[in-house]
């Protein structure tokens, strides 16, 4: 057992540091951690003081999507509280910058975290991956909107329909993350980027932030996706199988394995 909060906060000048601290569990996203950061967001967007926001995760994992575990567990239930809470929804919503420092892997639900980002800068030691399709869920955090956006759509279909992790140097080819550091330098590179944006004047931020995220049928499409995701319901308690299988498949292609 562990007296450490879910989330920490920490300040630089107009730049708040989100840092999603469950390292045991990958930084899954538990209800816990999801109402967490739920709250720290809507804090973070309230405080005039805060121009900036950088999310990242405690080593080794930016974050491994959701808890499969407490979800098998509580089936219908665990699914609605995320839903109508959700942190994943939220951080695209934002009306404040925020920049993804991405340190490990982002997958799944960890991957909507970071496309809910305005950019990410990645560490040597990220890795990326869908594997929404091959746990038995569907997407309804924003992913199949924003990614294509990003990477284009032959590149998104892949990720989603193989569920193949993407390392850092390809994610920085197809355009994900917009530049890739040495894993030390990532959240000082992160937070310097976050410092410049905080300089903006926050009325001019807002405006520019806005132009960004309602233009080109973004919410449309958001919209779309999270109907079809609530009308579908997953098999529960085949979860932790499938997620099982799959983290076998996939741990060899993981950058830094056994760091």
């Amino acid at each position: 057992m562990t007296d450490q909060p879910v989330l920490l906060t920490a300040d630089t000048g107009h730049v708040r540091l989100l840092t999603l601290n469950r390292p045991g569990a990958r930084n899954a996203l538990n209800t816990e951690l999801n109402a967490a950061l739920r709250k720290a967001l809507d804090d973070a967007d309230a405080d005039e003081a805060v121009h900036a926001v950088v999310v990242t995760g405690a080593d080794p994992a930016f974050c491994a999507g959701l808890d499969l575990k407490q979800a098998a567990a509580e089936g219908d239930a665990f699914f609605r509280e995320m839903e109508e809470f959700s942190c994943i929804v939220r951080i695209g919503e934002m009306t404040k910058p925020v920049i993804g420092a991405v340190n490990g892997a982002a997958f799944t639900g960890g991957l909507e975290i970071a496309l809910g980002c305005d950019f990410l800068v990645a560490s040597e030691r990220a890795a990326f991956a869908d594997t929404h399709a091959h746990v038995g869920v569907l997407p309804g955090g924003g992913l199949t909107p924003r990614l294509p956006r990003l990477v284009g759509a032959a590149h998104a279909r892949r990720m989603s329909m193989t569920s193949e992790v993407v390392d850092a140097g390809r994610a920085e080819r197809i355009g994900l993350v917009t530049e890739v550091v040495p894993h030390d330098d990532l959240l000082g590179r992160a937070m310097a980027l976050a410092a410049a944006v905080a300089e903006v004047p926050p009325e001019v931020m807002r405006g520019l932030k806005r132009m960004y995220v309602e233009s080109g049928g973004l919410a449309d499409d958001i919209a779309t996706e999270i109907g079809i995701a609530r009308r579908f319901r997953p098999d529960y308690g085949g979860l932790e199988t499938r997620r099982a299988r799959l983290v076998g498949r996939n741990r060899a292609q993981l950058p830094g394995r056994g760091q």
